[in-house]
């Protein structure tokens, strides 16, 4: 039995597979799961879990080169932007704003998207694989 780190097995077998450049999403329950990516449904009831808890798990247990978030979030959710921003001080990962409909579009090309019960507005983000060795 694992010991450390994620101990769901899909988003571990999922981390475990991802390479330099890979991408996968963590999305409020609202964020829409296109066909293609693996969907990782973790929502167990409206707010639980919630998103920050389920970002700082998985980003935690991979290498985050660039995250990518939606520009409306600076507006309309300033409080978990400021918490996401605390999350990767210091990490050295870019950050990119995209309007929320191209970060929609973007989880098409995603390895995975994980499904929380995070219940305010665009608590969605990207998260890009980098290097662990160079």
């Amino acid at each position: 039995m694992k010991r450390y780190g994620i101990l769901n097995s899909s988003i571990a077998r999922v981390l475990a597979g991802m390479g330099h450049t890979d991408q996968i999403a963590v999305g409020d329950c609202g964020l829409p799961i296109p066909e293609g990516p693996e969907r990782i449904d973790l929502a167990l009831a409206l707010g639980e879990p919630p998103f920050l808890r389920v970002l700082e798990a998985v980003a935690g247990d991979m290498k985050v080169e660039k995250i990518v978030l939606a520009q409306e979030i600076q507006a309309q959710n300033p409080a978990v932007l400021a918490q996401v921003e605390q999350l990767f001080a210091g990490r050295g990962a870019a950050v990119e704003f995209v309007p929320h409909s191209a970060l929609k579009e973007m989880t098409r090309r995603c390895k995975a998207v994980i499904r929380t019960g995070e219940a305010t507005p665009y608590a969605n983000i990207i998260l890009q694989s980098g290097c662990i060795f160079g």
